[in-house]
């Protein structure tokens, strides 16, 4: 695996991601213009769905335009681009094209003429992209499988193999748009912990080029073990590593898409040390395509209804000034370029054994299967996930490097 990539979620410091309703390249150029100061080397983009596809048949060329013309600054600046489709969601507000919603609701993941809508408007964006030496490749859209169950308010119900026909098609389409180029999708951790869901770790690990993680310790990881704790610290690693229980791929790269540093789980004051902790056990993991932290502005506190949180996350103010937190991930970037050593394989395993594959919330923080995790690794094991069916396999242990097994009970005795 080579030297792994840093890059930030493009959060615009003028008008939020409101900002395709005004677009402003000039703005844009400065945003980007300091995201590259800090040493990234890639920006995550989010088009806003009902913007860009307001009709199910129309997809605005102008729209599409002033994203092309945003890739091609990034480039300006060395910066490479990944594109969300399907926004979707974003920092708790949800934005769906009228055609999908109310006098006109349709299951937007089983729905022929939806799925076909969403199909062409993925293409068009990918086809569009697709010459731009730039262009990284094309995400389905930002944690879309929060649509499809609780606790969303109003979900598009699906089942696992709905929810598989749908990347497939989907991934397709972004395929058939820019060949070639690494497209993937990405869920929120309900995925990886909520027993039930439909979209699973199975379909995580194994569709699209890499596995996107997406780990915030607002879901309990802080509320149970404090905002400065071990588990907090190496809560990003530890989905990293669950990913690969799933993984068909031994070498499967892992993206860590989203991470951040959440006021008060985590407190303000500590956010660039967590930068460092959190960053520097994922980069403990093997296989690790890049750290893309969420996000790059604070969002501008004259906009309304935000979650408190989600006001202060940027490694930049809203006027562009770096904070600590932008400092120290500038330093990490530095000093990963100056010296990279790909770590060896994690060669202790702990056993993941789930007689029931939809029941996965021992993998939850609090749940059996994390605190054995934890425990292993704050003893100082570098540990690893295996599914239990894996576990019997010389071949498969032998690929990832595995000489060693341990159960939960072993490492939580009573």
């Amino acid at each position: 695996m080579d030297r792994p990539r840093f890059g930030v979620n493009y959060t615009p410091s003028k008008g939020w991601f409101h900002h395709w309703l005004d677009f402003d390249l000039d703005a844009v150029r400065t945003d980007l213009d300091a995201i590259a100061n800090l040493g990234l080397d890639h920006v995550r983009v989010f088009p806003l769905w009902p913007v860009f596809q307001p009709n199910r048949t129309l997809i605005r060329p102008r729209a599409v335009e002033q994203l092309v013309a945003l890739v091609d600054a990034a480039g300006e600046r060395g910066l490479d681009v990944n594109v969300d489709g399907l926004q979707g969601h974003l920092s708790s507000f949800d934005f769906r094209p009228a055609w999908t919603l109310t006098w006109h609701r349709r299951n937007m993941f089983t729905d022929p003429d939806v799925v076909d809508g969403e199909a062409e408007y993925l293409r068009t964006l990918a086809r569009a992209l697709a010459d731009r030496p730039n262009f990284i490749g094309m995400t389905l859209g930002n944690e879309t499988n929060q649509f499809s169950d609780d606790p969303h308010p109003d979900p598009d119900r699906i089942t696992p193999d709905q929810a598989d026909h749908w990347l497939r098609r989907l991934l397709a389409a972004c395929e058939e748009g820019a060949p070639d180029r690494l497209h993937l999708h990405a869920s929120y951790d309900a995925a990886w912990y909520l027993d039930d869901h439909p979209f699973t770790p199975a379909h995580a690990a194994r569709h699209g080029f890499a596995t996107a993680i997406h780990a915030w310790v607002f879901n309990g990881t802080a509320q149970r073990y404090g905002g400065r704790s071990f588990a907090a610290d190496h809560h990003a690693a530890y989905l990293m590593e669950l990913s690969k229980a799933w993984a068909d791929d031994p070498h499967r790269p892992v993206w860590l898409q989203e991470v951040g540093a959440p006021a008060p789980h985590i407190p303000a004051d500590h956010a660039a040390r967590f930068a460092r902790s959190t960053i520097t056990a994922a980069l403990d993991c093997p296989d690790l395509w890049g750290v893309t932290w969420w996000c790059s502005h604070d969002v501008d506190r004259s906009l309304a209804d935000f979650p408190e949180l989600e006001y202060s996350l940027g490694l930049l103010t809203n006027e562009g000034a770096v904070k600590p937190l932008g400092r120290t991930v500038a330093r990490i970037i530095e000093e990963v370029h100056a010296d990279w050593t790909p770590p060896p394989p994690r060669t202790t395993a702990l056993v993941l054994d789930l007689p029931d594959a939809a029941k996965r919330s021992t993998c939850a923080p609090g749940g059996a299967y994390f605190e054995a995790f934890m425990k292993l690794a704050a003893d100082g094991e570098r540990p690893t996930a295996v599914l239990a069916e894996r576990a019997s396999d010389p071949a498969h242990l032998a690929a990832r490097g595995t000489t060693r097994l341990i159960t939960v009970e072993d490492a939580m005795p009573s």
